[in-house]
């Protein structure tokens, strides 16, 4: 049997459920899952390997209309994702019937095949359910729509022998015991903004980018040093806390799934510093590891 391989991109609306799909899929926690939208930033991707096959998935940040450069940026992953995707996958939630339709046109005229997966069904009655099946049904006439609970794994499997059906043949992308284009360093980052995500409200989580420092690795520990950025004064204030409580709760459910996700002792100091409107700044955006016009 021939070899297959390809990409298959993931995209939708902000809290979809994007995220807790891949990793179903891919069966490891690799995108930050929480109930606030905008969780993911980046483009990531998973890697799902078999004897004959390579599937690549590419969780993509939710589709928004940007309010600053750091969205902007957003929005080109997603703009990259369905320019070089091989297989469209694109989410909704039960009861969405707001798909842009700058990104329907999009994915209909991209000349890759795409599937609709309706997520979230354990939470949707019929007459909802019946109404989404409409909608997408009138917007991507003879698509096949899924419908899933991505977080109790209702029909992922369906999903996935969809997709591998749909994947060209072709060698392997990546090397087969490869799980992620991502480095070790990419997902303590994650892990802090995951904490930070839970711990803090209103704006905060959402002007806070972390960039990790220093990592050294020594026989039986692992020495992180990384660094908060936050937009103003008063957001510093908040992730400290008083008498730096509120930073040290964050750090110490951070490092706990650190250790959990490098398999070793870690010790792990955080600094908080303040870079004024970051997320409007080319050059702290490249940075941080967006990519600008």
């Amino acid at each position: 049997m021939a070899h297959k391989a390809g990409f298959v991109s993931i995209i939708g609306n902000p809290n979809v459920g994007k995220s807790t799909l891949m990793n179903s899929l891919v069966g490891e926690k690799l995108s930050i899952i929480t109930s606030k939208a905008q969780t993911t930033r980046h483009r990531i991707m998973g890697i799902i390997n078999g004897e004959d096959f390579q599937m690549i998935y590419s969780d993509t940040p939710g589709i928004l209309t940007p309010a600053y450069k750091m969205q902007k940026a957003m929005m080109s992953f997603v703009e990259t994702a369905l320019e070089d995707s091989d297989v469209i996958l694109y989410m909704a939630e039960a009861g969405e019937t707001n798909l842009r339709e700058d990104i329907a046109e999009k994915i209909k005229t991209s000349g890759n095949p795409y599937i609709i997966v309706i997520n979230k069904i354990d939470k949707a009655d019929e007459p909802t359910l019946e109404q989404t099946n409409d909608y997408f049904t009138s917007l991507f006439p003879g698509a096949e729509l899924f419908f899933i609970s991505a977080l109790h794994k209702i029909n992922i499997t369906s999903v996935f022998k969809r997709l591998l059906e749909f994947l060209p043949e072709s060698p392997a992308y990546f090397p087969k015991d490869q799980l992620t284009d991502k480095s070790e360093r990419f997902f303590i980052t994650e892990i802090l903004r995951e904490k930070i995500l839970m711990n803090y409200h209103k704006e905060v989580p959402y002007s806070v980018e972390v960039v990790v420092d220093s990592f050294k690795e020594e026989e039986d520990i692992i020495r992180i040093m990384a660094i908060i950025y936050c937009s103003r004064e008063s957001q510093k204030a908040i992730i400290l806390g008083h008498k730096g409580n509120a930073i040290k709760k964050t750090a110490s459910e951070a490092r706990a799934d650190m250790e959990a996700f490098l398999q070793k002792h870690v010790y792990l100091e955080l600094t908080v510093k303040v870079s004024k409107d970051w997320r409007d700044s080319d050059l702290q955006l490249k940075r941080f590891g967006y990519f600008t016009e």
